[in-house]
């Protein structure tokens, strides 16, 4: 291949690191604006300009990182240019490919560990092709790879998830301690001595620090600031404290939302410094390699001894890859998707979990009530009445729509962006690469376990979140190993047709993951529906809720009519697809339910009949969300297990059944979306009649059982259809009871209720 070939790689990498950096950041951007989007510290566009200012002036101080794409994991000097430019393209193809696919899971994972471990598992995969194409020993692999160097990042990084956690837990323990959840008084007394320390160490951290690593900084300015940094730190202390105490005294201004603000630009301008080296790091490598490799007689043998040399990194070359990454961070859908993970995981109030209970997350439950109750044993009861006065939370405001309602308040935003940006920017001062998102999670995490945001009623379900995260990072540095290993494999091997193989593939696994996001984010639209608005007078709530009720119905409807279908048809796929809408059915019946709870809280206490007959509605949700559960479960796994199929007669049977069901459905839907009771009667005839084919059915089932015609199972799954068809129907007409009583639309209704048992 002559050198022309190695042009094109080049341009390819150039191309690769426009694509690197869009997917990078829809992952890293939680990073920077969990804190301040989960506080609402200020509008949703006013938070993305600060953000996109702190990336920009970021990007001007990452010249310092970008030695460890060129010599961080692996020894240059022993590598020819053809070799690095295989290395180079696998580590982009694999970082490309792996950071979509996290992103398109709504999963935060790190870039730096995906970075690292793709340039050592390409690294090492063409080594040993080096070495088996010279008979060598495998021994030799250590001359090629820099293990002392990767050895320390991978220990770095590990080490930074315990320190970022525990320093998040711990400061945000004692500020808690301090300002307590009602935080508004303390803060005039001590709140400008406060926010100027936050101030003094986020600048110490990311200007003073920083400034080693900037590109337009002369050694000169880089000295006088780095001698004069107890200066610097104490004079902002000073400046920030008297300010904030001004602005808190004579202006009323709440000074949290300015340290906020600034850390939001902090960290985000760390960010930028910290891991723009992942994004273009590569690249540039390899422009260097062809750029040293051309200036020579030998292009294709010389060894890249040059890149071990340090190379200043160009200012408008950095900047115009920190427009790439802030026009990303304002239209990337998937970007928003990460952050909702990390804020799901850290609000203070319940909600609806993202994640479900797994025996882990509940034995770490038990084990930390353990050491707790331990604790409370050897505490003096005095400290221990002290400290829970101050940490008590405050009630959430039931009358805000969930959407508006901070997920956690100014005081932990400041200390989640203090904390994380002094630890990041601190390693990036010191060119070590750790993983900002692991460190910015941690701290979200430690200092949500200090303010007891998981409380008894949600601690599984964010500890499973957190293993879930934690565990996608671990698998991280697995997949980027083997799959930068398996692609740098195939490019040596192939040359230029295992190129496009590889190019293809990864072209087509990122078309299937932008569809399955697609499919998501409609999922997310879809079920916002039941979201309650800010709705001040009860009747109007109660409203909303059987209007919401309407539209659970319409998805029951439709899903029954499809599973039965299928099941009569024996279609597994369509069944598959049922089943996985059950959990969507499942999620809008949930909400609903915390909907009638926020309902009851703006009733009066007096008021028991209301009470009551909205206690009776969540218990006839639930048993209509679980009875088509229950029967869609039960027909995907008798035909995904090939058990034998309805009897011709059982389908029959039951099409007669599913007829009377769905018009039931239906007719309860219409009245709830008209806002009238419309057809009661002939809803009641239709749940009579259902329970006459029953009864019916039931003996011809019994002489289908003893003449050994229909099996146990088909036996099992038959009644249990028919029975759940009639609870169900059952259910529908108790709603519509309840619904006319809490409006009293139809007096004759009231006298004329058909005595239905109460099971």
């Amino acid at each position: 291949m002559g050198t022309e070939f190695f042009f094109y790689g080049v341009c390819i990498l150039l191309f690769f690191a426009v694509i690197d950096l869009i997917v990078g950041v829809s992952n890293d951007a939680v990073n920077f604006l969990n804190s301040s989007i989960g506080s609402k510290v200020a509008p949703f566009k006013v938070i993305m300009i600060i953000a996109s200012l702190g990336i920009m002036a970021g990007v001007t101080f990452s010249s310092g990182m970008m030695e460890v794409a060129r010599k961080g994991i692996f020894h240059p000097q022993f590598f020819t240019m053809p070799e690095l430019m295989m290395i180079f393209v696998a580590v982009m193809t694999t970082d490309i490919l792996l950071l979509d696919l996290f992103n398109t899971h709504g999963l935060p994972t790190s870039t730096t560990v995906s970075i690292v471990f793709e340039l050592l598992g390409a690294a090492v995969a063409i080594s040993l092709v080096k070495i088996s194409l010279a008979n060598g020993d495998a021994m030799a692999l250590g001359q090629y790879i820099n293990t002392a160097k990767a050895l320390m990042i991978v220990f770095g990084i590990l080490l930074s998830i315990i320190v970022a956690f525990f320093s998040g837990a711990i400061v945000q323990f004692f500020t808690r301690l301090i300002f307590t959840f009602d935080y508004q008084k303390r803060l005039k007394r001590y709140g400008g001595l406060w926010g100027g320390a936050a101030m003094a160490v986020i600048t110490f951290f990311i200007l003073v620090k920083g400034a080693k690593g900037a590109s337009f900084m002369t050694a000169d300015a880089t000295a006088w600031v780095l001698t004069h940094k107890v200066l610097i730190l104490f004079a902002i202390f000073s400046v920030s404290a008297a300010i904030f105490q001004v602005l808190l005294n004579f202006f009323n201004v709440n000074i949290l939302k300015p340290v906020v603000l600034v850390g939001t630009f902090a960290l985000a301008m760390a960010f930028a410094a910290n891991d723009l080296v992942n994004f273009i790091g590569v690249p540039m490598a390899g422009l260097h390699a062809y750029q040293s490799a051309m200036a020579s007689a030998d292009p294709l043998n010389i060894t890249m001894g040059a890149l071990s040399q340090k190379v200043h990194s160009q200012t408008l070359l950095l900047l115009g890859a920190g427009m790439i990454m802030v026009l990303t961070l304002w239209l990337s859908r998937k970007a928003r998707t990460v952050t909702e993970t990390e804020i799901s995981l850290g609000q203070q109030d319940e909600g609806i979990e993202r994640f479900e209970s797994i025996w882990l997350s509940r034995s770490i439950v038990s084990m930390a009530d353990s050491v707790f109750s331990a604790v409370r044993v050897i505490v003096p009861e005095s400290i221990r009445a002290f400290v829970t006065k101050r940490l008590k939370p405050r009630n959430p405001d039931t009358v805000m729509r969930q959407e508006d309602r901070p997920s956690f308040d100014l005081v932990r935003a400041s200390v989640n962006l203090m904390v994380a940006s002094a630890v990041v920017s601190y390693a990036t001062s010191m060119k070590l690469p750790l993983s900002t998102t692991y460190v910015t999670f941690m701290v979200a995490m430690g200092s949500s376990f200090s303010d007891q945001a998981w409380g008894r009623e949600s601690a599984v379900y964010r500890i499973t979140g957190v293993l879930t995260v934690v565990g996608g990072w671990f698998m991280t540095a697995f997949i980027a190993f083997v799959t930068a290993f398996g692609f740098a494999w195939i490019i040596s091997r192939f040359q230029a047709g295992g190129a496009v193989f590889v190019f293809a593939l990864v072209g087509f696994v990122i078309w299937k993951n932008q569809k399955a996001h697609q499919v998501r984010e409609k999922h997310k639209e879809d079920i916002k529906i039941f979201n309650m608005k800010k709705i001040t007078e009860s009747s109007v709530a109660i409203m909303t809720t059987f209007e919401h009720m309407a539209h659970l119905l319409k998805e029951i409807r439709q899903s029954f009519d499809v599973a039965f279908d299928a099941l009569f048809e024996g279609d597994v796929e369509a069944l598959a697809k049922e089943r996985k809408k059950v959990k969507r059915i499942q999620l809008g019946a949930n909400i609903i339910m915390a909907n009638i709870f926020k309902v009851l809280r703006l009733q009066q206490k007096k008021d028991v009949t209301i009470s009551f007959k909205y206690a009776q509605t969540i218990r006839r949700l639930q048993k209509l969300s679980d009875g088509h559960r229950d029967t869609v479960a039960r027909a995907y796994i008798h035909t995904s297990n090939k058990h034998k199929g309805l009897l011709d007669a059982q389908i029959d049977e039951l099409k007669k059944i599913k007829i009377c069901i769905l018009d039931i459905l239906l007719k309860v839907e219409t009245s709830f979306t008209n806002r009238q009771i419309s057809n009661y009667q002939n809803i009641v005839d239709q749940y009579l009649y259902m329970r006459t084919l029953a009864d019916g059915f039931n003996t011809t089932q019994i002489e289908r059982i003893r003449s050994d015609e229909s099996k146990t199972r088909l036996s099992i799954l038959y009644y249990a259809i028919v029975g759940n068809c009639l609870m169900m129907a059952k259910q529908n007409i108790k709603l519509l009871e309840i619904f006319n009583e809490s409006f009293k639309l139809d007096k004759n209704l009231s006298n004329s209720y058909v005595k239905i048992d109460s099971q």
